[in-house]
């Protein structure tokens, strides 16, 4: 009778375990799908910035999210475009199961060192445009990954929501960087029918960033900050300057107006980098095929304003475009 109530016992203790693993399973809350199996990844980053930074961020913590056991090798080229090869090299060398690399530089780096290692790239705003993919949807090769393009057209809309009279924007961008030049070319082609003028200024290196600055903010009427390394490098710089001269900035993601951008509906970074964790999952456990992961978009757009810097413009806090923004703020400035 006590083994018959014993073995009762042991039945409801094994049934207990498998109802609350099968919650967790189900719940998303994996510690570890991939057993003794630990892949090595590669991460190339172009330099730091917030930007880049979240991305990484997100990128790792989704893995860990998923159960994906990684060992991570993260170099960092900071801003030396030669230098992103020989990280990449090394990648190779080393024979990584994944590449990861952040920022276009990185990624086309990338591509010239391997085609047979798996890479991902993330914070590339057209991947076609690049010659990193030769496609969005047919990848037809050892490269994807999720882009950071902007709806700039609902950016540019911001600029007259706020103040009517704006009729040109400035621009600053580093010449060496394609995927500002892209950028460019899409803002100049939807500027127009917004009413606006788009007056450009390139800069090589960012010592010529403060002068250049000036220049441009005596020519335009607001700033639109680009996606470029290194404007989100010298956000600080840039926001100090544009807030003593009184100057509106519509920022194309939210890590500049945490850096004192006013304002931006754009992408969130951490969430870009989760969702090439899932791609890395797909590819490294489960033994997807990486030419069939087209090029994803983020689909989540965020309208995010700066406190302060709203303040310290003396704009109405209660215009239309601000009612469900998320708020941030930067104290340094």
């Amino acid at each position: 009778m006590k083994r018959y109530k014993l073995s009762i016992l042991m039945v409801v203790i094994v049934a207990s375990i498998m109802i609350f693993v099968g919650c967790d399973v189900k719940n998303n809350k994996v510690d570890d799908i991939t057993g003794d199996k630990v892949f090595k990844i590669g991460i190339s980053q172009l330099t730091e910035h917030p930007a880049l930074d979240e991305v990484r961020k997100g990128f790792e913590d989704g893995l860990k999210d998923l159960g994906v056991n990684v060992e991570i090798d993260y170099q960092n080229s900071q801003g030396d475009i030669a230098n992103t090869v020989s990280i990449a090299q090394n990648f190779v060398k080393n024979k990584m199961d994944l590449i990861f690399a952040i920022a276009t530089p990185a990624a086309q780096s990338a591509k010239q060192a391997t085609k047979d290692i798996p890479i991902l790239f993330s914070a590339v705003t057209d991947p076609v445009k690049s010659e990193i993919t030769e496609d969005w949807e047919n990848i037809d090769g050892n490269v994807t990954g999720t882009s950071d393009m902007a709806p700039t057209k609902s950016q540019l809309k911001m600029f007259k929501e706020i103040d009517p009279n704006i009729k040109s924007i400035g621009i600053l961008y580093n010449t060496s960087e394609a995927n500002s030049e892209i950028q460019i070319e899409e803002v100049k082609k939807l500027a127009p029918s917004e009413g606006l003028k788009v007056i450009t200024m390139g800069v090589n290196n960012v010592n010529e960033l403060p002068q250049t600055l000036n220049s441009i903010m005596k020519k335009a009427d607001a700033l639109y900050l680009l996606t470029d390394n290194m404007v989100a490098s010298s956000i600080e710089l840039i926001s100090k300057a544009t807030i003593e001269n009184k100057m509106i900035t519509v920022s194309a993601e939210e890590t500049q107006v945490k850096g004192g951008a006013l304002i931006t509906n754009g992408i969130s970074y951490y969430e870009l980098g989760k969702e090439t964790a899932i791609m890395a999952k797909k590819i490294l456990v489960d033994k997807k095929d990486i030419s069939a992961i087209p090029v994803k978009l983020t689909e989540k757009n965020i309208t995010t304003v700066n406190k302060n810097t709203l303040k310290a413009l003396g704009i109405d806090p209660n215009l239309p475009l601000f009612k469900n923004a998320v708020k941030v703020e930067n104290k340094k400035l």
